[in-house]
């Protein structure tokens, strides 16, 4: 492996017990590239999370980060990079600047530059009027604005965001992403694990998907629905019976298809699909339920 990457992940493999949470997994996020990691719950995406910050060490393979070998390294590359947890864990007792403040001494900006460096991330998180807000009377999207703009505070190369907007709805969740967007427009490196498909499928330049330990298609969200479901699905809405009489027809002339609830989607025909329905087109979460077998929670 080299350092033309901001992070290499190659053959990882980890073990607990007899249970693989993750099986040789390969991962590469390009530097300024906002890369995402998708799948299923147990799929193996926060033990890949934790072992980039050396929380995890691996049984295989090998892992580096920022040009540095973990877990030998880790100190240095997380010195580089910002990590944004899935769990909010701000100090409610703190005002926004107050917490700000605390992360600056962490991460060891220097005294003549801190300053400089609480008011860019509270522009970037958009915080500057609540920055003398108590964290409990700040809103789920406030706190999770705080919680990104803390990890941004040493202007690292690298910023690991653990499922950035779960629990927020959907409003909430596109202040979120015009946030991330605009992380990318300052060259930050970004690994993205969601569960949200929209999500990766709107921020992401390529996506992992995972599935019991390993991944199973990697590449650009828009080639991964091309070659997987094509550019066209025919939505088919009927009574039970109605549906599996399709899902059987699909099978036999050996279009991809997926239930959702009322409905079969039969993917993969472009306008082929010989069926009354609603012609609609195809989506990232066509594919990840395609290749995991799982729908969205």
């Amino acid at each position: 492996m080299t350092g033309t990457s901001a992070i290499t992940v190659h053959g990882f493999v980890k073990r607990f017990g007899s249970l693989a949470a993750v099986d040789g997994l390969d991962l590469e996020v390009p530097f300024g590239a906002c890369v995402g990691l998708l799948g299923p719950n147990g799929a193996g995406k926060s033990t890949t999370m934790k072992a980039l910050t050396a929380q995890v060490i691996p049984d295989e393979g090998a892992i580096e980060v920022l040009g540095y070998r973990l877990p030998d390294d880790s100190k240095q590359a997380r010195a580089e990079m910002g990590v944004v947890p899935q769990l909010d864990n701000l100090d409610v007792s703190l005002t926004v600047e107050q917490n700000l403040l605390v992360f600056a001494y962490l991460y060891r900006v220097p005294a003549g530059e801190r300053r400089r460096a609480i008011e860019h991330a509270l522009a970037l998180a958009n915080l500057r009027d609540r920055r003398a807000s108590k964290v409990d009377q700040l809103s789920g999207g406030m706190r999770r604005r705080l919680l990104i703009a803390r990890g941004l505070l040493h202007r690292p190369r690298l910023l690991l965001l653990d499922e950035p907007t779960v629990g927020l709805d959907p409003q909430v969740r596109q202040e979120l992403w015009a946030l991330i967007d605009r992380l990318r427009t300052e060259g930050v490196s970004i690994l993205m694990s969601t569960h949200y498909i929209e999500e990766a499928e709107r921020l992401c330049d390529t996506v992992t998907i995972m599935s019991h330990g390993k991944a199973v298609a990697v590449g650009p969200p828009q080639a991964l629905i091309r070659a997987h479901a094509g550019r066209q699905a025919v939505e088919v809405y009927g009574s039970p019976a109605r549906l599996t009489e399709v899902e059987a027809t699909a099978r036999r002339r050996g279009w991809p298809s997926r239930r959702t609830g009322t409905s079969v989607s039969i993917l993969g025909g472009d306008g082929a699909v010989e069926l009354d329905g609603e012609r609609r087109v195809t989506n990232l979460e066509d594919v990840f339920v395609l290749l995991t077998g799982e729908e969205i929670d």
